[in-house]
């Protein structure tokens, strides 16, 4: 007989309460989690490489209008997406983030951990939409709970035999001679073997050993035997984990770390050969641009340009001027495509990394036959000739180019931010916390600008469930300036570390003084640094390269040199023949009517307009035989220089005449100069210059606002330039807006620096639009002044300004009509008289004029604008038949042969034909 015998559950029933709080705390964490991992894939589906490298579009598919029109497509979430109501609950809303709450109560209802760390609260406190506020703290709780990083990851490169964590015994040391000298840590409370194995293992030193108990030691060399001295002469705990012995004093454990000693690779320094390769290697360039230097980009393709190389180009996915303006390329060079898959890459963002993955995803599919890929962007320029590259390249096709930092790994990894955890959204890297960097591998890094063989790219886009590579890519995916360490760190700890080579065929411009001014903190939490443009000052460190395995330079910018660029040309090519002149000359495009991303600055647009209207006025009457130009839209607004000196600014605007005929103009404008000197104070003597403008770039001490138009919204800047003369002395800024109220104070120093100094002023926003003044005051006299205009707005983000706008726009700040320094007295010094109800007479004229839109908006605007520039000279851009070419005065030439014209020949960028014997373009 078969008993059963019954489970007593009647306890269950007393606990039932709890059951079902633990069932729904369980549904709301799986429910967030695949909230979650959703949002992430679909967000930065870069990171996962199995994902977007399966999808990696091929260049041999058929190029059909549903083909474009796929690739086209952002294939991330849509801003609109990103803050829609799946991001959205109560305690989630921009209202209840930024409240006064403490984060703990705050948060706990959305998120899987409580959150208390200052970092990821600021971050959430400074995150502009609910789907980055969301990231922030799903990335936050998995870094809290230890879910998101690996702890360990495997090292493939050979080890020569040595044995992670394998004891060599207890050494004697001596303070005179140490037994490993590669790096030292003092860690008085972490210390343990394990600590200072992983330590010297992740700088990528053979040997460890600890010491004294707190001291860590690392180095290249085995002690030797005779230093060999009995274990128990090591008998100190380790801080950290008291079952360990961390040596004595000045004795020392020994430990394999389990890497063996790196040594970069020799190359073969050959850079030309008389006699052809037997197979010489093919180049893929990769491009990634970024801004609106399409005449400089177009002068780099054409130095680099030969038939059997490629050009792969990613434009940045906000630069929709540059885009177009390149697509014309695709269907002239069978060698030359687009990258339809862009991305908003920020300086230093996590996006970068993915954007190159990506591209070589796509090149490793696509039907190119390549060996090597070279990545560039729009400063960089070759230095040395395509035979010479070629040559060296072939010579050493089995080698990856990357260049390491040179200095001591912990210092590196600080000084990177690498130990930090980042997210990027809202188009900003949000540090919100440290991060635990894996142990088992070497860390290394250095440049971001590299040269990769085709076999170790293949690697790294095509490589299935390899622990290294996946576990890199989440590291690198929260990490700064991440492709300055991904392919350095993946070369090192995988089979491919015998092909690492420490150069990255660059030589970059560094003035550290100068780049290294945290000028990135408005798109990173962290201070970066950037190299300055070369100059003729700087040509013979290019000349020191001649034997050298250098072949690029970086950075070149013709908005602040360009002859620099003219002597590298010469340098390396043939002379041509510049019939045009037009190797002194360089136009920067700064607008295009068809932008759309990013959208046009209004202050620009709204002064060019003005420009344009002013422009038609004077045509009509001195130029024209038709009574009267009506002026339509602008087109283009170029920067304009010559012989490295900027001329000003040159507007192409389309126009119509009475007889309904459309004359497509374009107009030379420069400034007019408005800052005085007292010449009966001596100290004003060492101004040399005065000029306010935005976006102020301290590294090349230069303003990269082209067209010197300022609205509302804007943040002027102070430039000055000052020379050697009478002993220092402390100078009052004042900042005074158009109605004589002061709004700002600030205080600099003569005995800064001879050269190019600024000063920004903390000016609430909006400004009043009209025209402002500086005065530079010392000892209660006025030493220089100058004036600058706030345009009035015609348009917001390209479309007519309406009433509501106009009104909060064009009536100034809570500072505008009240100031909180001592008038009286400043103004004493001005010759200012107080007058109160001065002041309330212009408060009510700027109540009427804010309202101001359309006609009214326009001449308020032109009379303002007009007082700042100069018409300098004109062109028209059409063919006319002989019916219409009576409107036009023979004074009047065509742009085409205006050689300040944007229309006029620029041979050095005009992408001509194939030469059929050298394979390079025709100059």
């Amino acid at each position: 007989m078969v008993h059963f015998r019954i489970l007593d559950v009647r306890w269950a029933w007393r606990y039932r309460t709890i059951f079902i709080i633990c069932i729904l705390i369980m549904s709301l964490q799986i429910f967030l989690a695949v909230i979650f991992f959703t949002l992430y894939d679909e967000t930065d589906r870069n990171s996962s490489s199995d994902i977007y490298f399966k999808n990696a579009p091929l260049f041999n598919q058929k190029k059909d209008s549903q083909y474009h029109d796929i690739l086209s497509k952002n294939d991330g979430i849509s801003n609109e997406q990103k803050d829609s109501d799946i991001f959205r609950n109560k305690e989630n809303e921009p209202s209840a983030i930024l409240n006064k709450k403490p984060t703990s109560e705050r948060y706990r209802s959305t998120t899987l951990c409580n959150i208390t760390g200052k970092e990821p609260v600021s971050a959430i406190n400074r995150a502009k939409t609910s789907y980055c506020r969301q990231l922030i703290l799903n990335t936050t709780c998995l870094v809290q709970n230890g879910q998101l990083y690996p702890q360990s990851l495997p090292h493939s490169c050979p080890t020569n035999g040595l044995q992670k964590d394998k004891s060599l015994g207890c050494f004697r040391d001596s303070n005179s001679l140490r037994l490993l000298t590669g790096a030292y840590y003092n860690s008085s409370k972490s210390n343990s073997q394990t600590f200072c194995i992983n330590k010297c293992l992740r700088a990528g030193f053979p040997y460890a050993g600890v010491q004294f108990g707190g001291e860590c030691f690392c180095g290249n060399e085995e002690p030797s035997v005779v230093s060999q001295i009995p274990d128990s002469s090591c008998n100190m705990r380790c801080p950290s984990n008291e079952s360990q012995i961390c040596g004595g004093y000045l004795t020392m454990n020994v430990f394999e770390t389990g890497v063996a000693k790196f040594k970069p690779q020799n190359v073969n320094e050959i850079f030309s050969q008389d006699d052809a390769l037997d197979s010489p290697v093919r180049v893929v360039f990769l491009l990634t641009l970024n801004g609106r230097a399409i005449r400089q980009v177009l002068r780099l393709i054409k130095a680099l340009f030969h038939r059997d190389h490629f050009f792969f180009i990613h434009v940045d996915a906000r630069q929709d001027y540059l885009f177009n303006e390149l697509q014309s390329l695709e269907l002239k060079l069978p060698n030359v495509r687009l990258s339809r898959r862009r991305h908003s890459t920020i300086w230093g963002g996590a996006s970068l990394l993915t954007m190159l993955l990506e591209s070589m995803s796509e090149l490793i599919q696509s039907s190119w036959d390549w060996d090597f890929l070279i990545n560039l962007s729009e400063s960089d320029f070759p230095i040395k000739s395509n035979k010479e590259l070629v040559a060296f390249l072939s010579n050493n096709r089995n080698r990856n180019f990357v260049k390491s930092h040179g200095r001591d790994v912990y210092h590196f990894i600080q000084k990177q931010g690498l130990d930090k955890t980042f997210v990027e959204c809202d188009e900003h890297m949000w540090r919100i916390g440290n991060k635990a960097l894996p142990s088992g591998i070497v860390i290394d890094g250095g440049s971001d600008w590299i040269a990769l063989n085709r076999q170790f790219i293949n690697y790294l886009v095509t490589a299935q469930n390899d622990r290294l590579l996946d576990g890199l890519r989440i590291i690198f995916k929260h990490t700064l300036l991440p492709a300055e360490s991904f392919f350095h760190t993946v070369l090192r700890n995988s089979i491919f570390c015998d092909t690492y080579n420490d150069n990255n065929l660059h030589i970059t411009n560094w003035k550290r003084h100068l780049g290294c001014k945290c000028q990135y903190k408005h798109v990173v939490d962290w201070c970066g640094c950037s190299p300055n443009a070369f100059t003729l000052d700087d040509w013979t460190r290019i000349q020191s390269t001649v034997n050298k395995s250098a072949f690029f330079a970086r950075k070149f910018d013709p908005t602040v040199n360009q002859q620099v660029i003219n002597q590298v040309e010469e340098w390396l090519y043939e002379q041509y023949t510049d019939e045009y002149n037009s190797k002194k000359k360089y136009w920067q495009n700064v607008y295009h009517h068809t932008d759309r991303s990013p959208p046009p600055d209004d202050a620009i647009l709204s002064a060019c307009s003005s420009l344009s209207r002013h422009a038609t006025k004077i045509i009509s009457t001195d130029h024209f035989i038709c009574s009267k130009l009506s002026f339509k839209k602008v087109l283009q607004v170029h920067s304009y220089y010559d012989e490295n000196i900027h001329k000003g600014i040159l507007v192409n605007f389309e126009a119509t005449s009475e007889a309904n005929i459309s004359i497509i103009l374009e107009v030379w404008f420069s400034f007019e100069p408005s800052f005085t000197l007292n010449p009966h104070v001596q100290l004003s003597s060492r101004f040399t210059d005065l000029v306010v403008n935005t976006n102020f770039d301290a590294k090349e001490k230069m303003s990269r606002n082209y067209v010197n138009a300022m609205g509302p919204n804007s943040e002027p800047v102070l430039i000055y330039s000052i020379i050697s003369g009478l002993p220092a002395s402390n100078i009052s800024v004042i900042w005074m807006n158009p109605v004589n109220v002061i709004e700002e104070v600030n205080e600099i120093s003569l005995d800064e620096s001879l050269g190019i100094h600024h000063v920004k002023p903390d000016l609430k926003t909006p400004l009043l639009p009209g025209q402002w003044q500086i005065h530079l005051i010392h000892m209660d006299e006025v030493l220089a002044s100058v004036k600058f205009l706030i345009n009035p707005l015609e348009t917001v983000s390209g479309k007519p300004i309406i009433l509501e706008q106009a009104k909060t726009t064009h009536f100034g700040s809570e500072n505008t009509f009240k100031s909180a320094y001592d008038e009286t007295y400043l103004k004493s010094i001005l010759n200012l008289v107080e007058d109160h109800n001065d002041v309330v007479r212009l408060k009510k004229d700027y109540v009427e004029k804010s309202k101001y839109t359309g006609l009214q908006l326009q001449q308020w605007l032109d009379d303002l604008v007009v007082r700042s520039f100069k018409m300098v000279n004109v062109c028209h851009n059409n063919e006319l038949s002989k019916d219409e070419w009576k409107c036009v005065r023979e004074n009047v030439q065509q742009c085409k042969v205006s050689l300040w014209s944007s229309f006029s020949p620029d041979p050095k960028t005009h992408i001509t034909t194939v030469n059929k014997s050298t394979g390079r373009l025709n100059r």
